[in-house]
């Protein structure tokens, strides 16, 4: 007889195994549908459903007068299809029907076929439809003679002003534009994306089975801030004479690029800005394929060496520093020796004019007497580069602007300290050479020279919205008692010498400034060392235009970048038009701008001091200064 096989122990065991395993199934499914319950709630959600960003009304760009739109979104369609839910002859059907309605050539009707035959289930066909268009497309929809085919509406970024050039856009590098995700490049749309874009609506939906959004089960999860819009400090009128005056004086000297620059001295608004060539806000695609330079601004974001505007801070250095006067007379012998000899500088045409008073030296532009303004700056040479650098960097040279626009560059400024600068750094720098800056920092400087000592940081926005924008002081950086001396110093620039004046005054005003040639460094020359372009030059001209004697109401600086003069002889360089010749027709235009000149509030320099004045310094009576003779510059 076979014995039992069971016993309580084995069951027991078997019992409390059970018990475990239970009691590990329960506490893992209680894990699973308690503690992870909302983790895998979210995923489910996330497998099932799509978030939808609908992006809010982007702000609209409007000039000064609040009436005229430089940039605004309109509501346009894109034309999109479920080509994988498409034959082979339907296909076919659809390519032939778009091509017909919306007028494609032989290149248009292939890029459509190539979009048509995929296999994705949604794939952008056309973009920014206008009405006519999308009529004829909903019309062939509702006929059936196009299936798995429809309009969506979208979003897009217009610049409804014309340019003053043939294919441009009004202001299109100061504005910039806006790429197919909503965000801004370059300009104005950069620099205030957020504030212009707003907050997006946040939508979660229920996704199909082509992983489109079901409308229906839409839910709001934010509901978004519009955008705000933006006034200009810019006159679209006057914008457009710019642009004009440039386009036609790039026409007559055929440079490589040609900008300019009007600014208010007193607080900084920029009343128009602009370079050519520019392009099509409307078209940038095209223009991003072939030439993404155009959308840089040369005002703001080029660097290049102004030459002989730069004598100006040379000057305000030595009246600073009290080593001169404007009366202080120099030996002007044409050329220089200096570093004992062993490098030169020379006027433009290598001629000895003799003794000459600082304010002519200045104004016909004499090498000579700037190197020895900037010589006699302090006892040392080390001691004079300290100085002339720290007028620069006071006036903002070697640092941003400030200004509120995307791309701006801080140009070169080297600073003596890191790098001795030899006799011939301090020379070359004396007459702007050997340093790089940008067209908005002259513009900044010349406005603190003739406003009373106030850097001012340069601006295009007025108001934000409702709010205007408060215009910005960033130091005092002169004494503002120079202030009479230097405007007095910059009209003797442009009445005193026929050259300039026949070209440069206009009757009834009052003008001044100061003219800047440089040459084009060549890399390829000097046996692939590099050296200065003898045929190729840079003309710049930074000036104000004013009501009244003694009071600018505008700055204006004036580029002519990379330019070969149709007269090229010692001491003489022509341009079909020069620059101080454009600077006079921009202020032209400026000035007989109703809603310009006539608005303007009289000009009062302050009288603060400057804490950097060297203490006790005083200007010295009429003399005659005679220094070393120095060599190696360029003119």
């Amino acid at each position: 007889m076979l014995g039992r096989t069971d016993s309580r122990g084995r069951l027991f065991t078997l019992m409390v195994g059970l018990i475990v395993v239970s009691a590990v199934l329960v506490s893992r499914l209680a894990y699973w549908q308690v503690a992870q319950h909302d983790s895998l709630a979210g995923m489910a959600e996330r497998q099932t459903s799509i978030r939808v960003e609908v992006p809010s009304r982007r702000g609209t760009i409007y000039d000064r007068s609040g009436t005229v739109v430089l940039a605004s979104t309109l509501e346009r369609d894109r034309l999109v299809a479920s080509a994988d839910q498409l034959d082979g002859a339907q296909r076919e059907t659809v390519i032939t029907e778009l091509g017909t309605i919306l007028g494609l050539d032989d290149a248009g009707r292939a890029d459509l076929a190539q979009k048509m035959y995929t296999a994705k289930p949604y794939v952008v066909l056309a973009r920014d439809l206008d009405g006519a268009a999308s009529d004829r497309i909903r019309a062939a929809i509702v006929a059936g003679r196009i299936s798995q085919v429809s309009l969506e509406p979208e979003a897009t970024r217009v610049s409804p002003q014309a340019g003053g050039a043939p294919d441009t856009s009004l202001a299109a590098q100061l504005l910039g534009f806006v790429n197919r995700e909503g965000v801004g490049q370059y300009g104005i749309e950069q620099r205030y994306q957020d504030i212009l874009a707003g907050a997006p609506k946040i939508l979660i939906a229920q996704r199909d089975a082509r992983s489109r959004p079901v409308p229906e089960s839409a839910q709001v999860v934010a509901s978004g801030i519009p955008g705000s819009d933006l006034r200009l400090t810019i006159d679209a009128g006057l914008q457009f004479a710019l642009e004009q005056e440039l386009l036609a004086a790039w026409v007559a000297d055929h440079p490589h690029s040609i900008s300019a620059v009007v600014m208010d001295p007193r607080n900084g608004e920029i009343y128009a800005q602009a370079s050519y060539p520019s392009y099509n806000a409307n078209t940038y695609t095209s223009i991003a394929a072939s030439q993404p330079g155009r959308f840089m601004d040369p005002v703001i974001s080029s660097v290049y060496e102004p030459g002989s505007v730069m004598k100006m801070l040379t000057t305000v250095a030595g009246l600073q520093t009290g080593t001169i006067t404007l009366s202080t007379q120099f030996n002007d012998t044409g050329i220089m020796k200096l570093d004992g000899g062993r490098t030169e500088i020379a006027d433009a045409d290598r001629k000895a004019k003799g003794w000459l008073q600082v304010r002519d030296g200045i104004a016909q532009s004499r090498n000579v007497i700037a190197t020895q303004i900037a010589l006699g700056l302090a006892p040392t040479t080390a001691q004079a580069s300290q100085e002339l650098f720290r007028v620069w960097t006071q006036f903002g040279l070697g640092s941003l602007s400030g200004i509120d626009l995307a791309g701006e560059v801080s140009g070169l400024v080297r600073d003596p300290a890191g790098q001795a600068w030899r006799q011939i750094d301090l020379a070359n720098g004396s007459f702007g050479q050997g340093v790089a800056v940008t067209q908005i920092q002259l513009a900044t400087a010349f406005s603190a020279m003739v406003n009373g000592g106030l850097l001012v940081q340069p601006h295009v926005v007025k108001a934000v919205g409702g709010d205007e924008v408060k215009p910005v002081v960033r130091r005092q950086v002169m004494d503002a008692a120079l202030t009479p001396t230097l405007i007095d110093l910059m009209n003797h620039v442009v009445s005193s010498v026929s050259f300039y004046s026949s070209r440069t005054l206009i009757p009834g005003y009052y003008v001044g400034g100061k003219t800047g040639t440089a040459q084009i460094w060549e890399p390829t020359l000097n046996n692939g060392q590099g050296d200065w372009d003898p045929d190729r030059y840079s003309f710049s001209f930074v000036g104000f235009v004013g009501r009244q004697a003694g009071q600018p109401d505008l700055v204006i600086a004036v580029r002519i970048e990379d330019a070969r003069p149709t007269v090229a002889k010692a001491g003489q360089l022509e341009m079909p038009v020069m620059s101080f010749e454009l600077f006079r027709r921009i202020a032209t235009d400026a000035i007989t701008r109703p809603s310009m000149i006539a608005d303007l509030p009289a000009l009062t320099p302050t009288t603060a001091p400057i804490a950097s004045l060297a203490p006790g310094a005083t200007a010295r009576p009429t003399q005659r200064i005679s220094t070393p003779a120095p060599t190696g510059g360029r003119p």
